[in-house]
């Protein structure tokens, strides 16, 4: 029997025994009729079955497009890497240079003595765009200072041609050596890269020489960084103290001030400067010593008030406040930096009763109409800034290092007779009944010695020294009778190192004209005339006192010495 291979619809592979007695004529019609019955599929219906049927997964396939697919992830996040790093190095290419332009002007005040700001005052200015950056940067460099000039001295790596931009050859050094790697993608950046083997050797030579193990030891200067509270100080012009507390206290605890009512207390350790409320003028970042000077003159609204050395402006806004912006406040600077630091700060505050004047307090003259009616002085004059050098930062200026006793005493005693002379002009105004001096130096000559040498001055004027601040518990070294009316803070109490002395006229006074300490009656040359007094003293009161004295013994300058009274 033989057997033939039938495919019967789609159902292939099926086998039919077919006897072999039948002709060939009958397989083939029985094939026919089959076909008929059964009709061959379509390639749709194979298709449709086919899809049917499960199909074991094309796995190469599938590989090759996780592998374009890894490729192209790859791709884009080494891409992503670039830009960021192109970026990064964009960041760090414009940061050294900011931070050169602050530390040309920090080293030049330093070397003249005649700094127009401090170190963050310059790095916070509106001017510099990544301050984070900048301000790390020039504090860094600064505290390298000593150590990176030696070691370009020792390469003389500072040519000529590189002389115009000795601040960014110290900021790239500094980066370079003591910081993190950098991309060359500028001049300077090439130029220190270059002589990066020949840096390292000079610095592993100084550890030879000095026989010290780490960077550290290089250093002239240790400082103990002891960590303050964060004070500010709300802009009631702009903001009430509760709202401000609502919204500080979602970053720290927040606590009132006891002593002045616009000032909160945060944790030490909160950069704010970029906050919304400190970049509008609601806040100010002011140490809780400051503020208490303009309490302490405690101006009426309404009143005109001089700011007599007003740069930066924290203080004239402040007394803006208190007048709730009614009033006028005259605010003199000499120096044209800081007068641009002045204005920003009026800017931002929104105080519109502050005019600022671009001259010297010693040139306005009190006997000018326009400043007859000035009621209160603040007088914050520039001073050594001892109190406050930690936070200024100054120990890590040049000066700090080489100053010596000499040289600083002789400088205090510069800034003391300035001092003096500002506080006696003060004292001139007719009208003004409430002067506060202050300073933020913990030198004695500054403080109560400039007091003491105007006492006398003060009282032949009507002034007596009062108390401000009663509960403080600092007061001024007792070197004088009466110095237990001055106020001094000190950075032990958490705070800067402030002074204030608060003048107030004795109110109704009438002072009598001195001839040194005896009284003169005007009676004994002019007859019936009374002595002379004067409810409210001034020099030019006093001036045109004595002349009267003066023509009343030695005969009348009209007519050369007549003794009668109608003459002149």
């Amino acid at each position: 029997m033989n057997f033939v291979l039938s495919v019967l619809g789609p159902f292939p592979f099926i086998v039919r025994f077919i006897p072999s007695c039948h002709c060939h004529h009958s397989v083939k019609k029985q094939k026919t009729q089959k076909r008929a019955e059964n009709p061959k599929p379509s390639e749709e219906s194979l298709i449709q079955t086919m899809a049917r049927r499960p199909q074991a997964p094309s796995q190469p396939q599938r590989n090759d497009k996780n592998e374009n697919q890894k490729d192209k992830n790859s791709k884009k996040k080494n891409g992503n890497r670039m830009k960021s790093r192109d970026a990064a190095e964009r960041a760090a290419y414009f940061a050294r240079r900011e931070a050169a332009g602050v530390l040309r002007q920090v080293l030049r005040g330093d070397a003249t003595r005649r700094a127009s700001a401090s170190i963050k005052s310059l790095v916070y200015s509106p001017s510099v765009r990544n301050k984070k950056a900048t301000f790390a940067l020039v504090c860094q460099t600064l505290k390298y200072l000593p150590v990176i000039k030696e070691i370009i001295t020792s390469t003389a790596i500072l040519s000529n041609k590189w002389k115009k931009q000795e601040e960014l050859i110290y900021i790239t050094v500094y980066d370079i050596i003591f910081g993190k790697e950098i991309g060359t993608n500028g001049p300077v950046e090439k130029y220190i890269s270059q002589h990066k083997e020949a840096l390292e050797s000079a610095l592993a030579k100084m550890f030879v020489r000095r026989k010290v193990k780490s960077i550290e030891d290089l250093l002239p200067n240790k400082t103990e960084d002891i960590p303050k509270p964060r004070f500010l100080r709300i802009n009631t012009l702009k903001i009430d103290v509760e709202s401000a507390v609502k919204e500080f206290s979602k970053i720290s605890t927040v606590k009132r001030d006891e002593m002045l009512p616009d000032l909160l207390e945060l944790l030490p350790g909160f950069d704010l400067h970029d906050h919304p409320l400190v970049l509008d003028g609601s806040v100010f970042l002011q140490g809780k010593a400051s503020c208490m000077v303009a309490h302490a003159l405690n101006p009426k609204p309404g009143w005109k008030v001089i700011d007599a050395c007003a740069a930066p402006g924290n203080k004239t806004i402040h007394l803006a406040a208190l007048m709730k912006g009614r009033g006028n406040i005259i605010a003199c600077e000499l120096n044209e930096t800081r007068l641009k630091i002045l204005q920003e700060t009026v800017r931002r505050s929104g105080a519109t009763n502050i005019d600022t004047i671009p001259g010297d307090f010693l040139d306005v003259n009190p006997k000018d109409h326009a400043y007859r009616k000035v009621r209160a002085i603040l007088l914050d004059p520039s001073c050594s800034g001892s109190g406050i050098s930690a936070q200024r930062l100054d120990h890590l200026l040049p000066s700090h290092i080489k100053d010596v006793d000499a040289d600083a005493s002789k400088r205090i005693q510069k800034l003391a007779g300035f001092q003096r002379k500002a506080l006696e002009h003060a004292l001139s105004f007719p009208s003004v009944e409430r002067i506060t001096y202050s300073t933020c130096s913990v030198h004695q000559e500054e403080n109560e010695d400039v007091i003491q040498s105007v006492l006398p001055l003060a009282s032949s004027l009507g002034f007596e020294l009062a108390t401000p601040y009663p509960q403080w518990k600092r007061r001024g070294l007792p070197v004088f009778d009466g110095s237990e009316h001055l106020l001094r803070t000190d950075p032990s109490d958490g705070m800067e190192g402030f002074f204030v002395a608060l003048f107030v006229r004795k109110p109704n006074e009438e002072i009598a004209v001195r001839d040194g300490n005896n009284l003169r009656d005007l009676n004994n040359s002019w007859g019936s005339l009374r002595p002379v007094y004067f409810p409210r003293m001034s020099k030019m009161f006093l001036y045109y006192a004595s002349q009267m004295r003066r023509n009343a013994e030695e005969g009348c300058v009209t007519c050369g010495g007549c003794s009668e009274r109608s003459c002149c």
